[in-house]
């Protein structure tokens, strides 16, 4: 509101014996569900000795900040505890709960070394082709639709591209294509199978908002690309696609790829359940 004084920033400390990106993710989370309030991040990778540490407290001693750390070795996250403690701050220990959990549970140490990175198993190289098959089979190329897990249908800019790619980390063969004014989709995507499809739709307004700029990026002197009365002409060209194709449609005008991505995992999977379970 005009007038308000502004939120004074919460500083979110990020300290780790690596790089930090774990604890970096959690930290983006978290700041999600505050919209409203400002946050300042501040990192502190490769600590290694608990001076390391002592710098970090220090840095944020006295002030209003949450210090979120991701540290392997137990000794130093001891201190880092202690020391937090002391310094009458905030604190959130990431990796040592869980890693105690596991390791009672399977009645296994854990390696406790910092920077561990993932083995290069059957669930990395599923993710890495099904990357390349949404560089392979993007924009309506190729005849991957048989092959592919997902199949995204909409008009140009609804995210199809970095949906597809988002999808393909997670381990998603995905295809998408296109639907242009005036252009027949391809035959075999009302011959594939249904359950795999899902349609993708967006706000007229926020469409023409995109493509100008995109254009204005591009340079395109193209000036029907961003047309609000040929976008609506789209929107139902497309709108009667996914009739025909009876597939359930998506709004992404007010999500992130991540939370599409979701949807569009929520129906496929519970759309293959409930036709098993029949």
């Amino acid at each position: 509101m005009p007038g308000e004084p502004a939120k004074t920033p919460v500083e979110l400390h990020i300290i780790s014996d690596a790089t930090g990106e774990t604890a970096t993710r959690l930290v983006a989370a978290l700041e999600a569900q505050f919209p409203d309030q400002p946050f300042e991040e501040v990192r502190h990778p490769s600590v290694e000795t608990v001076d390391d540490l002592l710098l970090a407290v220090n840095r944020a001693k006295g002030r209003p900040a949450v210090l979120v750390y991701t540290i392997v070795k137990p000794e130093l996250r001891e201190a880092m505890r202690a020391l937090c403690r002391q310094a009458k701050l905030h604190y959130c220990d990431i990796l040592g709960p869980p890693l105690a959990s596991i390791a009672k549970v399977s009645g296994m140490a854990a390696q406790m070394k910092p920077g561990a990175r993932p083995p290069l198993d059957s669930a990395y190289f599923r993710r890495m082709a099904a990357i390349e098959f949404a560089v392979k089979f993007d924009d309506g190329v190729g005849d991957g639709l048989s092959e592919a897990d997902i199949v995204l249908v909409g008009v140009s800019r609804t995210s199809k591209t970095p949906l597809s790619m988002y999808l393909g980390n997670l381990g998603y063969k995905t295809a998408n294509v296109p639907i242009v004014s005036g252009i027949e989709p391809p035959g075999d995507l009302f011959t594939t199978d249904p359950v795999k499809v899902v349609g993708l739709t967006i706000d007229a307004s926020r469409l023409a908002e995109i493509r100008r700029e995109r254009a204005r990026q591009m340079r395109s002197a193209r000036q029907s690309y961003a047309d609000i009365v040929g976008i609506y002409e789209e929107l139902d060209v497309a709108a009667a696609v996914h009739r025909r194709l009876g597939c359930p449609v998506i709004d992404v005008t007010e999500l992130s790829v991540e939370e599409t991505a979701q949807r569009v995992i929520r129906l496929v999977e519970n759309r293959r359940h409930d036709r098993q379970a029949v």
